[in-house]
């Protein structure tokens, strides 16, 4: 069963009401996946409000992110983190992913697998397949940035703009800006500033961008979707130009919402925390609801 929605007007109230008693006990429990050149803390909205209605949370960080910055990006290796956060919660517990960007890719990659304790997965500003001249044309250029130790040729700065004007229109599409940084620009899957020169301490290096592009490019996620036999969330932002295939990917599923937030365009949690915990709270519910039932949405 799949549904399509706007975010509808909040007079209906938020339908994440928190659960009481032994049920609340029972709770899924949520791991927060995060985009690009970012980490756990983008969550941090998000994890307060899944955690006051009732649902224990941890947000955690990819490899070459965060905490395990000293790490390269692998999707094997992302799958790990995710199983250690997900057996935190003990052995029977039952857990939803909640993915952003590049998050979303790998929390659909997880969920195919089947875990039997998986409850359901919201996938967010990822439904639109990592593939074409963009993609290869921005790795590129981060291939010459690690090789170059950050200085790179006129050629080189021309071809980076190129690529910073093509991912500019794919992603931001408007007021957004993936990743929540300034209008200088943006990169993909939730990434950082375009400025090739200025020195970024506080970012993941270019090294994440040719790793987690050499992961995910040429790769369908649409038949990670297909074999998923829980029910997935997807949402974006309207403003999110890397929504072109969400029909695709709400057709592929099994079990499907798609709701799509208004004013909202990539980093759609940042950018409308509001409106994204209505959604994570009517999400929550959903996957409470006995299989085969009408969806929410």
């Amino acid at each position: 069963m799949t549904s399509t929605t706007l975010l509808p007007p909040r007079a209906g109230g938020d339908a994440g009401t928190a659960p009481s008693g032994d049920d609340r006990a029972h709770a899924p429990a949520v791991v927060f996946v995060h985009g690009m050149r970012t980490s756990g803390a983008i969550w941090d909205r998000q994890v307060d409000h899944v955690r006051s209605l009732g649902h224990d949370a941890v947000a955690v960080d990819l490899p070459a992110h965060g905490a395990l910055a000293h790490e390269r990006f692998t999707l094997d290796r992302s799958f790990e983190v995710i199983d250690d956060a997900a057996a935190s919660f003990g052995p029977d517990r039952r857990v939803v992913l909640v993915g952003l960007s590049l998050g979303g890719y790998t929390s659909l990659a997880w969920a195919a697998r089947r875990p039997a304790n998986l409850a359901g997965v919201v996938a967010a500003a990822c439904t639109s397949d990592p593939k074409g001249k963009p993609v290869a044309l921005y790795r590129d250029v981060a291939r010459l940035m690690v090789a170059g130790g950050g200085a790179v040729g006129r050629g080189a700065r021309w071809t980076a703009r190129r690529g910073a004007a093509a991912w500019s229109a794919i992603a931001r599409a408007g007021r957004s800006h993936p990743g929540g940084i300034s209008p200088s620009g943006a990169a993909p899957l939730g990434g950082g500033p375009w400025d090739l020169a200025a020195p970024a301490p506080h970012r993941p290096g270019w090294e994440i961008v040719t790793d987690a592009l050499t992961q995910l490019a040429g790769r369908s996620w649409l038949a990670h979707v297909r074999r998923l036999d829980v029910p997935v969330w997807l949402v974006n932002g309207a403003r999110d130009h890397m929504r072109l295939d969400e029909q695709r990917y709400l057709a592929a599923a099994a079990d499907a919402a798609l709701v799509v937030v208004p004013r909202a365009g990539h980093d759609v949690n940042s950018e409308a925390p509001e409106a994204f915990n209505r959604v994570l709270g009517r999400a929550l519910a959903d996957f409470r609801r006995e299989r085969g039932a009408t969806l929410v949405a």
